[in-house]
């Protein structure tokens, strides 16, 4: 643990962020995985799924948890099983 205040401080918010960030990323993560679930079986809430998915990777990528063309990428590829 560090001595001097503001790398008490420093380490305080960087676990904060650590956090936030972890939990963004899993909720980012659970989107896409429930679209894609619902996408094989066919269910009445794709395109609600779909919206939510794409929202969480716009999140993610304005926050900077991704990369932007990471996010874009993913965003084509979800879009494309949509529409198979």
């Amino acid at each position: 643990m560090p001595n001097i205040k503001s790398a008490i401080k420093r380490t305080k918010t960087s676990e904060a962020r650590n956090v936030q960030n972890t939990q963004q990323k899993s909720a980012m993560r659970t989107a896409v995985k429930r679209f894609e679930a619902a996408v094989e079986t066919n269910a009445d809430n794709k395109n609600e799924l779909l919206s939510s998915a794409v929202k969480q990777l716009d999140k993610a990528a304005q926050k900077g948890l991704i990369h932007k063309n990471n996010a874009d990428r993913k965003k084509a590829s979800l879009m494309k099983k949509a529409n198979a």
